[in-house]
């Protein structure tokens, strides 16, 4: 679902090496980043054997009608599995989960974290035998027009697979609904994705997962209730493993903020600023209400949703440099990047 929403939220971008660990060297996941297939393969046949054992399909169930149904992947051998925090929110506030591996088998799985921001979660997978990690690739080394491969469960239709092409990069999304929205800087497909592929791996021809499939546009627009028709987006992997290991190392996630308000209507011509609460970081740095962002460290930014993906690609505690109109004046105003939870 996709939604539009009122406030300005960054979330942390970079990318994480092929294991875990915490601060301590404590915690050590068995992931795989080694591309499974050749460099030459052109077979979606070969992807989706070797992406089929590692996805699974996720039940979530709640009171006496509630339920919700996704797709999600093993990320490494301690049976840790990466969906959507939408599939599992209702089911955290008291229901169960259960996960059906690519054997059928019925297991139960926890909420080790969630961001409902980021639209990630991690469970742990009780009794999972012999976990396969999918292999972790990179979005950032797709080009647009690549063929890419969507598994998961659409409908209820466990282990389905579809194919198309990236039709387009950093494309700025809002997923979700007026409780809980997730700004998405997005891999654009022509895959077809439907309701309950949400969670489900987008992976490359070399069977590496380079998104996690979470929102579609449909014919009632974006935000509407249907099916695929052909414009699906997926969660980058370079997000979806930073918010993994913070989850991971800590139970929560943190993304960066500069502390303003912004329309997200915006007109064409940036990100209208609308309120600077004081002993905020966009105060500190000199930001006012009426100014229109136009740029962040020089990529053109022309709504509000636009700026907050574009903050999304840093880390709290970083610098950017926001490039500003004001009045008839432009300058650039550098703020430091505050971190929030969630």
């Amino acid at each position: 679902m996709l939604v539009a929403a009122a406030l300005l939220a960054g979330l942390a971008g970079g990318s994480v090496g092929g294991s875990l660990a915490d601060s301590d060297g404590i915690l050590e996941l068995e992931t795989r980043t080694a591309p499974p297939l050749a460099a030459e393969n052109g077979s979606i046949a070969a992807v989706a054997d070797e992406l089929l054992p590692s996805t699974v399909q996720i039940v979530a169930e709640w009171g006496r009608n509630g339920g919700a149904s996704g797709s999600g992947f093993v990320l490494d051998r301690s049976g840790h599995v990466i969906t959507n925090s939408h599939v599992v929110a209702q089911a955290a506030r008291g229901g169960s989960i259960r996960v059906i591996d690519a054997r059928g088998d019925r297991l139960t799985a926890t909420i080790v974290g969630r961001s409902p921001t980021y639209d990630i979660a991690v469970l742990k997978v009780d009794g999972m035998r012999k976990p396969r990690p999918a292999a972790i690739g990179a979005s950032r080394q797709m080009s647009v027009g690549e063929t890419v491969v969507a598994i998961g469960s659409p409908l209820g239709l466990g282990s389905t697979v579809t194919s198309g092409i990236i039709s387009a990069l950093d494309r700025p999304v809002t997923a979700g609904d007026e409780d809980s929205s997730s700004y998405i800087n997005a891999v654009q497909t022509d895959a077809a994705i439907n309701p309950g592929n949400s969670g489900g791996p987008l992976v490359n021809l070399r069977g590496q997962v380079v998104g996690v499939n979470s929102a579609i546009a449909t014919a009632g627009g974006l935000g509407g209730r249907g099916g695929s028709i052909g414009v699906g987006f997926a969660i980058p992997i370079e997000q979806v493993q930073v918010t993994a290991d913070q989850i991971l190392r800590t139970g929560q996630a943190r993304y960066p903020v500069i502390g303003a308000n912004v329309s997200v209507g915006g007109d064409a011509f940036g990100a209208p600023i609308e309120e600077v609460p004081e002993g905020s970081p966009a105060a500190r740095a000199g930001l006012r209400p009426g100014d229109l962002v136009t740029s962040v460290d020089g990529v053109r930014v022309t709504d509000g949703i636009g700026l907050i993906v574009a903050i999304r690609s840093h880390q709290p505690g970083e610098t950017v440099v926001l490039s500003v109109r004001r009045d008839e004046a432009s300058l650039e105003v550098r703020v430091e990047l505050d971190a929030k939870v969630g």
